[in-house]
């Protein structure tokens, strides 16, 4: 069902010398170890930053080390001399990888500090925040052609009711800061079906004080997202990417990629080069896309200047994948590429069980074609057969979590 990686990695080609450079992953969520992985399977020393002294994340073989250091609820500058006191201690002039939107604004806003002691791909001034925003992302979008979905920001009540009678429902009612939604009201997005449900849902939302918008809702389910992962050098040139397709998300329909599957888009490859060509890209990349079929146009949904919790999936002939490219990239070495390997399938097995459950409950899914959705899955977020840890830990805390709705 799926290809072991330390059956594979005796045929991935390792430039030499990659080892003696450490990496520092900032990684509050729930795919650092991943990139523990990636690197450690190739010698690297990687120590991990963790938010969470239970994560799962944390219990991986192939982390060097483990601290524990929360970004988000420390001071700013506490936080820099930490972080460089870790920096100097580990030695070796590390990278530093950040895994989410603080973590991404944090390195961003601190580089010249930091360049002390870390090498890391800074994108230009005031970049980070305009990609990271959805209101600034939406306005590069109209500036460069890029086609993107219908979007209005109101700031208050009133102008949300003046924008009532253009709007087309269902309609999508989001933070313009999607993360900083989630984390005062435990909703990333609400699907909106008519204008009494949109006044509750908007003054509910407002209420939290976040910024929020309303996007037209773009007909199709999860298998119209396509995702592009790449990585950018200094001068913007694309040295890997690959694209692909969200079979299953979770939450169901609308979140995080729980199933995909790697799968050539000659059409939003182009797109995505000429954007990151004209805004001046540099670094990881991970961008997603959904397919219009009212205007055959791909629009663009979101821009993660960063390392995606979806990146293992997107791994090429040659066994590369960002965190590779990145790391061989900053490193002065040659970035080996081979041929896309459409098919792939990459699994978050905790998710996707909750995912798939949905889709069985709404009819939308038959147990066969289930079961038939596994097949081509290659590699699981969690499960592997040379590091065992983080999936017995995170299927305790699952277990944990669920017996704690229960009661």
């Amino acid at each position: 069902m799926y290809e072991r990686e330390g059956a594979r990695r005796a045929r991935v080609r390792t430039p030499s010398g990659c080892q003696r450079v450490p990496v520092v992953v900032l990684a509050p969520g729930y795919h650092g170890h991943a990139i523990a992985r990636s690197l450690g399977r190739l010698g690297v020393a990687v120590h991990g930053v963790h938010g969470d002294q239970r994560s799962p994340a944390a219990r991986s073989r192939y982390w060097a080390s483990n601290h524990f250091w929360n970004l988000a609820r420390e001071a700013v500058a506490r936080s820099v001399e930490w972080l460089l006191d870790l920096g100097y201690r580990i030695g070796g002039a590390a990278l530093l990888i950040p895994t989410d939107d603080d973590s991404c604004r944090f390195v961003d806003a601190n580089a010249a500090a930091l360049r002390a002691c870390f090498r890391f791909r800074a994108q230009r001034p005031g970049l980070v925040e305009r990609v990271l925003n959805k209101r600034q992302l939406y306005e590069l979008c109209r500036e460069h052609g890029v086609p993107t979905a219908e979007t209005a920001f109101p700031r208050n009540r009133q102008e949300m009711m003046e924008f009532l009678p253009r709007l087309r429902f269902p309609i999508m009612l989001k933070g313009e800061d999607t993360f900083e939604l989630y984390r005062r009201s435990g909703h990333r997005m609400v699907a909106v079906g008519d204008p009494s449900q949109l006044v509750q849902e908007f003054d509910r939302l407002a209420a939290t004080g976040s910024g929020l918008m309303l996007q037209e809702l773009i007909p199709g389910g999860s298998e119209s997202v396509w995702m592009f992962n790449g990585y950018f050098d200094y001068d913007s040139n694309c040295l890997f990417g690959l694209t692909g397709r969200k079979l299953r998300q979770y939450p169901a329909g609308k979140g995080v990629t729980s199933l995909g599957v790697c799968q050539p888009n000659p059409a939003v490859t182009v797109t995505t080069l000429r954007l990151m060509r004209a805004l001046g890209y540099r670094g990881v990349l991970d961008i997603g896309y959904k397919f219009d079929s009212r205007t055959g146009e791909y629009k663009l949904l979101d821009l993660n200047p960063r390392v995606g919790s979806s990146f293992r999936l997107f791994v090429d002939s040659a066994g590369t994948d960002v965190v590779r490219a990145l790391y061989w990239d900053l490193t002065g070495q040659p970035v080996p590429t081979g041929a896309p390997r459409p098919g792939r399938r990459w699994v978050v097995e905790n998710f996707d069980v909750v995912s798939a459950l949905t889709h069985l409950r709404r009819r939308e899914l038959g147990p066969p074609a289930w079961l038939r959705s596994y097949r081509g899955v290659e590699e699981m977020a969690w499960f592997a057969s040379d590091d065992l840890r983080p999936c017995a830990a995170m299927l305790w805390r699952s277990l944990a979590r669920a017996w704690g709705r229960r009661g």
